[in-house]
């Protein structure tokens, strides 16, 4: 009985830290999954091809990997709370380049207001996400990041719906303007379109100074995850290198990574390859999204109270394996649903591999966490070996032989992966 009332009583503490941390998680999503409705407005703006359009999610998501170990050793001197502030103010500064660049339809520079934010949410994630993993039981981080990838998921689904009604459209009929207009009119037409950009990421800059305020001003307590994350009978161990799960999990954390970003920023893409109109495609992130909300769902009703994360998460790689298959099998709008429904299969995915991955590190949790933080690279290879890969072949067998390889292994993770060392330290 009192260990029951002492749980209780961990989980209304806790709760205003998740109430806080589940806002900055709906940042995460809105900011991280506008790179889709991007990919169409810079094609159009900026008159690219795929392969450049897909510099968009390359530049945001590289930037995780350039900038997680200096966000680890940032937070060592500012620790978590401060550090998630300073995240949302390099945020903003990147929103403001980004969108003066696109406005002045100088792609290189729009390039770098992206990864400016992608620096700033690399922070932000390398305290946001071993902290809610700490907060309480390990066993159960998965159910807690569940309820953060719901914020995540939520944020993700107006994205692409507020920049597709505010930006985007009639998008359609604009590529149709600019490809019948003479030079100088087709110059202020696009003009005219890049500069829609412009008062969202203002606003949007705006927004995020004042949640870093917020947060600095905030109860959010610090957290110490040598202690919150004890590495038991491993903590004798002298280096990170003695932790082979955490490897295998960076490894499974960069493909989900990249399998995500394929089923969700490139579905559009993927969409266009059968000749769906532009006005349609701009709103098929917003699908995913969905799909992924539901798995959310789903995880926190079944983690773990039906199976334990591990186990979900193999189920999960099945799942993404056969509606893959499914996608290659069919045609048009039912195969894009297959993609969509991909995003099923990967929501609670991120909330198992992470968890898994940092299980018992003990003082090394921050430089692992920092280490899984750069494998969100994943988002920025998998999706341009796609748009190659797709040049020289059917670009629906070019995505099923991307993204099988990728679910196998996340499977083998689910099944075996997580354990590979962890017997001998028990």
């Amino acid at each position: 009985m009192a260990t029951t009332l002492d749980a209780a009583q961990a989980d209304r503490s806790n709760l205003g830290p998740i109430i806080i941390i589940g806002v900055l998680f709906f940042i995460f999503g809105f900011v991280t999954w506008l790179n889709g409705p991007l990919i169409t407005f810079v094609k159009l703006a900026f008159d690219l091809n795929d392969v450049n359009a897909f510099l968009v999610p390359m530049a945001f998501y590289l930037s995780y990997f350039f900038l997680s170990l200096p966000a680890s050793a940032i937070l060592k001197v500012t620790g978590m709370k401060r550090g998630m502030a300073l995240g949302l103010f390099v945020m903003a500064i990147g929103a403001v380049l980004f969108g003066q660049f696109a406005t002045m339809r100088i792609f290189p520079g729009a390039l770098f207001g992206l990864f400016v934010i992608g620096a700033g949410l690399s922070l932000l994630q390398t305290a946001s996400n071993p902290y809610i993993s700490i907060l309480g039981p390990i066993e159960s981080a998965a159910q807690r990041i569940a309820v953060m990838g719901i914020c995540n998921k939520f944020a993700g689904i107006l994205a692409p719906l507020l920049i597709g009604a505010l930006v985007l459209h009639g998008i359609g009929d604009i590529d149709q303007q600019v490809k019948a207009a003479d030079p100088a009119t087709r110059e202020v037409l696009l003009n005219t379109f890049a500069a829609k950009i412009h008062t969202p990421y203002m606003v949007m800059a705006g927004v995020l100074v004042l949640l870093a305020i917020w947060v600095v001003r905030s109860s959010l307590p610090e957290v110490e995850a040598s202690t919150a994350n004890s590495a038991g009978a491993g903590a004798s161990r002298r280096g990170i290198l003695s932790y082979p799960h955490l490897w295998l999990g960076v490894l499974c954390l960069f493909l989900y990574v990249g399998v995500e970003v394929m089923a969700g920023d490139a579905i559009g893409t993927y969409g266009a390859g059968f000749g769906l109109p532009l006005d349609e495609t701009k709103f098929f992130t917003a699908f995913t999204l969905g799909a992924m909300l539901l798995g959310y769902i789903a995880g926190l009703l079944m983690i773990p109270r039906v199976m334990s994360q591990q186990r979900y998460l193999a189920m999960s790689a099945v799942l993404g394996v056969l509606f893959t298959i499914g996608a290659f099998l069919t045609h048009g709008y039912v195969s894009v649903g297959f993609v969509a429904a991909l995003g099923f299969a990967n929501a609670m995915m991120w909330p198992a591999i992470f968890p898994l991955a940092i299980k018992g590190l003990g003082r090394f949790t921050e430089f692992a966490s920092a280490l899984l933080i750069m494998g969100i690279a994943g988002g920025a290879i998998v999706p341009q070996l796609f748009v190659h890969l797709k040049q020289h072949i059917d670009f629906q067998l070019a995505f099923l032989l991307l993204m099988v390889p990728c679910y196998l292994y996340i499977l083998y993770y689910g099944l075996a992966g997580h354990r590979v060392g962890q017997d001998a330290a028990a």
